[in-house]
C-alpha cells in the first residue's frame, strides 16, 4: 500500500508539473504593444532618421523594464536584417546604399517581453553620384543567355571620372558551374571603353576526405556559388545630369548550358521599361553610391 501511495504522490507531482508548464505556455502572448511604423525624418544618400510611436508593457506595470527597439529590414518568416538598435524612438541609419528602396520595420525587445514587428515602411534613399538603370532584354529566364542593357548616369553636382566607377550585376552560379563569358554587344560611348570581369566565391568544402582547404576554383557539387560581373571604363567623364547611354551585354557560359536567372540577386523580370535596379551596385572611388544586394 505504501508503495502505492509513493507512485501516486509522483503521477500527481508530474501532473501538477504539467498543468503549471501549460498554464505558462497559454499566458506565454506578447507583453509589449507593437511599435509604431517608422516614419522618415531626413533622407540623404548614405543614411535615414527614422521616428516610431513608442511601445507599452501590456499588463503588470511593476514587471516593466526599459525598452529597447530594433530596426530591421523584413526578408521573410521570421527573418529578418538588422539594421540598429536604440532605447529612444528615433535612429539614424548610417551606411546605407544611396538610390536604393529599403522596407524597414521596428520591433520592440526588453528583459521579459517582446512585441510585434510594426508594419514595415518602404523608402528609397536619396541618390548619391550615380545612379544604374537596368533594362532586361531576356523574357525566358532559363535560357543559356543573360542579356540585359546598363546605363550609368551622374546624378552628382560634379563631373564624374567614369574610370572610378565600379558596377557589379550579382549573380549565382547554380550547381557551381562559375563558367561564364561576359559580352559587350554594342555601347553608346564604345565597348572597347568598357572592361568586364567575372568573380565568384567558393563555398567551404572540397572533394570527399579533403583536409586541406579545398583547391582554388573547385565548387561543391550542387551547391550555388555567389559572385557577380563587374563592369569599369577605361576613361570618359560625364557631367551632371549627363549619362553613358545603353550599354548591351550578353553572358554565356563556355558549353552554352542553360542558365537559371531567378536566383540571381540583380535579376528582375523583364518588363520591356527602363528601371532603377537597386540589386546592381554601382561605387565610385570605391565608395558604394549605389544599389544595395
Amino acid at each position: 500500500m505504501r508503495a502505492r501511495r509513493v507512485a501516486a504522490t509522483i503521477a500527481l507531482a508530474a501532473l501538477a508539473s504539467l498543468l503549471t508548464v501549460n498554464a505558462a505556455r497559454a499566458d506565454d502572448g506578447l507583453a509589449i504593444s507593437t511599435p509604431g511604423s517608422p516614419t522618415v525624418v531626413a533622407n540623404q544618400p548614405h543614411q535615414l532618421t527614422l521616428s516610431w510611436a513608442p511601445s507599452t508593457w501590456i499588463g503588470d506595470p511593476a514587471a516593466e523594464q526599459p525598452i529597447n527597439y530594433e530596426v530591421q529590414v523584413p526578408l521573410g518568416p521570421n527573418t529578418y536584417r538588422w539594421l540598429g538598435t536604440t532605447l529612444d524612438t528615433t535612429i539614424t541609419l548610417t551606411d546605407l546604399a544611396p538610390g536604393t528602396t529599403y522596407r524597414i520595420a521596428v520591433a520592440a525587445r526588453a528583459l521579459g517581453g517582446y512585441s510585434d514587428s510594426s508594419p514595415a515602411t518602404t523608402v528609397r534613399t536619396a541618390s548619391g553620384r550615380a545612379t544604374v538603370s537596368y533594362l532586361n532584354l531576356d523574357w525566358a529566364p532559363t535560357n543559356n543567355q543573360i542579356q540585359h542593357v546598363l546605363r550609368v548616369t551622374n546624378t552628382g553636382t560634379g563631373s564624374l571620372d567614369l574610370s572610378t566607377v565600379r558596377v557589379r550585376y550579382h549573380l549565382r552560379f547554380e550547381g557551381g558551374n562559375t563558367s561564364l563569358v561576359p559580352n559587350c554587344d554594342w555601347a553608346a560611348l564604345g565597348c572597347d571603353r568598357i572592361r568586364q570581369t567575372v568573380q565568384f566565391f567558393i563555398p567551404p568544402g572540397g572533394p570527399p576526405g579533403l583536409t586541406t582547404p579545398a583547391p582554388p576554383g573547385y565548387p561543391i557539387p550542387g551547391t550555388a556559388a555567389p559572385g557577380w560581373v563587374e563592369l569599369t571604363f577605361t576613361d570618359g567623364v560625364l557631367e551632371p545630369g549627363a549619362s553613358t547611354g545603353p550599354i548591351q551585354l550578353r553572358h554565356h557560359r563556355h558549353s552554352w548550358s542553360d542558365i537559371d536567372e531567378r536566383d540571381d540577386p540583380s535579376w528582375l523580370a523583364a518588363t520591356g521599361q527602363w528601371t532603377e535596379n537597386g540589386r546592381i551596385t554601382l561605387d565610385v572611388d570605391g565608395v558604394r553610391e549605389f544599389g544595395d544586394t
